[in-house]
């Protein structure tokens, strides 16, 4: 992205508007550029790959900013007498109709197509694989058209049938009924997937069709007979051909109008647009009736488009309409830039954040772009998706928070117009506070404590310990924190301030026993705390021990044996009991335990 700026300032400096860029651009690519295919082509097969199935689909590394391929295959290195070099647009696949020769070394060579006011091509080097060693008769196929049981055929239609993976021919029979073949008798069609009929089929009748494919070791089979009606004779429509865009034509306003010769008897036509040759991602057969043009079209720009016109009346459709196709306007790139060697394009590069930030009570905030353009558009963008511009220079005032985009832009000469080259980024706008610590959650572990900050605040929020530069993490929670004083942080990744909030080291449950069984026999006879190894300066100064009651029964020494379970040298009976401690820092902890008798 960075050569194209480089390169369009490098023209302006010495003189040269940017709208001539892509006609000097097309000179330099028609003379000739540096190599721009990828170090490996081939994705599938890979490069020297052997046993390769026969009906394998092939494809490739894409090349970015290449609209279209071409593709030939060969039985030699840049070799097309397999399949001779044809278009296949944007797509880096293709699949032989046909499938591929057995126990072959298949070349492919694919080319990038580019096209301004004539064609430019790059040439990758043949890479090969080897097909496999068929072993077995191939399987039975299907027909397409007409399709099995299929009622008001027209006559004149022709026959048509899938392909059977490893198939080298099919042989052929057409009868007026089961098993016959008075109308063809099992005659080999070769390589091929269709069949005229000469003279038409006869009306108003049921014919049966058998197809039978072959390779080396055989004859696939037995097949299944397949069968289809005829109407009465009716004349189809011929074929037509584009008139606007011509077949072949470039430079393609984007916004284009379709235009095709009309035919007699037609009443409407079937358009069918793609990006490949067998694609219809613009228009899938789409009908149009009694008029000989479409709406207008949104295209990309600097792509390759295959159009099918399908004739058709009351009888049915035209038989074996041709594809045409046309290339669109280069728009905005890319391009070679023939200093680097590399693909550029003419949109600005941009720079922009996905959130802008700014401390609550900020508003309104002032905000110019730093990047790089000829033009600039600020949108507003509400709840709905609708936007509204609220600037068109580089500077903009946000008012309030919310969705906004942004765009950059330049503008380019071409044939049908200037075309304006856009980059764009949607963002928010977002206010942000420094955040107010509401409470800190201590829970003891082991040998250790696990402190969880509860922040609240309009912003996006970090948190840290003991160290106020960090390391902040997203989680509001430490785990394996020591016994001790600490300090948490609460930092605003906005930059609107850092919440801080002071521990003290405070008494815990940890040292105090969950029971006692004062019998004598010298194990657990007293209740008393124990210092846990990690409690540090902690010191007790009293312990209270309490019935169930609340009712006050004795004090005893933190460093004394501990409490027996006597009151006046009498035996207290087994109960729960309750005690008070408070460390030399005047801070009380409460918890209960039981004696056990």
């Amino acid at each position: 992205m960075k050569a194209t700026l480089t390169f369009k300032h490098n023209y302006l400096k010495h003189g040269f508007s940017l709208k001539w860029i892509p006609t000097l651009l097309f000179l330099w690519v028609a003379i000739g550029i540096g190599q721009e295919c990828p170090s490996s082509v081939l994705i599938s097969p890979l490069n020297g790959a052997v046993d390769v199935a026969v009906n394998t689909s092939i494809s490739w590394n894409p090349v970015d900013g290449v609209p279209s391929y071409l593709i030939a295959i060969g039985s030699f290195p840049g070799g097309d007498d397999l399949v001779s070099e044809r278009n296949i647009g944007s797509l880096p696949n293709y699949k032989p109709p046909l499938g591929l020769q057995e126990n072959t070394d298949i070349y492919v060579t694919v080319t990038l197509f580019f096209f301004q006011g004539g064609v430019a091509r790059i040439t990758c080097g043949s890479e090969m694989f080897h097909t496999e060693t068929v072993t077995s008769v191939p399987p039975c196929t299907n027909l397409n058209i007409p399709f099995d049981g299929q009622a008001n055929v027209n006559p004149a239609t022709n026959i048509s049938w899938n392909y059977a993976p490893s198939a080298t021919g099919y042989r052929l029979s057409i009868g007026t009924s089961m098993g016959g073949t008075e109308l063809l008798n099992n005659v080999d069609q070769g390589n091929v997937l269709t069949h005229n009929p000469i003279p038409e089929l006869p009306p108003n009748t049921t014919i049966y069709v058998r197809v039978i494919p072959y390779n080396t070791i055989g004859n696939a089979g037995p097949c299944s007979e397949f069968s289809f009606t005829t109407s009465a004779i009716a004349p189809l429509p011929g074929c037509t051909s584009l008139v606007y865009p011509a077949n072949g034509d470039t430079n393609v306003p984007l916004t284009p109008l379709l235009e095709w010769n009309p035919v007699p008897g037609a009443v409407g036509y079937r358009v069918t647009i793609g990006n490949s040759p067998s694609s219809g991602d613009v228009l899938d057969n789409t009908p149009f009736i009694n008029t000989t043009s479409t709406f207008i079209l949104e295209l990309e720009a600097n792509r390759s488009f295959f159009v099918t016109i399908v004739p058709f009346n009351a009888s049915g459709d035209a038989i074996g309409c041709q594809q045409e196709s046309f290339s669109t306007l280069l728009g905005c790139g890319p391009f070679f830039d023939p200093i680097s060697g590399d693909l550029i394009t003419l949109n600005p590069e941009i720079d922009f954040p996905d959130t802008v930030s700014l401390c609550k009570n900020e508003f309104p905030l002032n905000y110019s772009a730093s990047d790089v353009a000829e033009g600039y558009r600020w949108y507003k963008i509400d709840p709905l998706g609708n936007e509204t511009l609220i600037s068109d220079t580089a500077d903009v005032v946000f008012n309030d928070p919310g969705q906004f985009r942004y765009v950059a832009y330049n503008t380019i000469l071409q044939p049908g117009g200037f075309v304006e080259c856009e980059s764009s980024q949607v963002f928010q706008v977002v206010t942000s506070e420094i955040a107010t610590i509401t409470s800190i959650d201590i829970t003891e572990e082991a040998n250790s404590i696990r402190i969880a900050v509860q922040a609240q605040g309009i912003g996006d929020y970090e948190y840290a310990i003991d160290d106020i530069n960090g390391p902040y993490q997203a989680s509001n929670t430490f785990g394996n924190i020591p016994f001790g004083s600490h300090v948490l942080y609460v930092r605003d990744k906005n930059g609107c301030g850092i919440a801080e909030e002071h521990i003290v080291q405070d008494l815990t449950l940890e040292g105090f026993p969950k029971f006692f069984s004062p019998n004598g026999d010298g194990i657990n006879d007293y209740w008393q705390f124990i210092p846990p190894p990690v409690s540090g300066e902690l010191m007790l100064v009293s312990i209270h021990i309490y019935n169930r009651y609340g009712q006050f029964l004795v004090q005893i020494d933190p460093s004394s044996r501990g409490w027996d379970g006597t009151i006046d040298g009498s035996n207290l009976p087994a109960s729960d009991y309750w005690f008070r401690a408070k460390d030399n820092t005047n801070n009380e902890l409460t918890g209960h335990f039981t004696l056990k008798r």
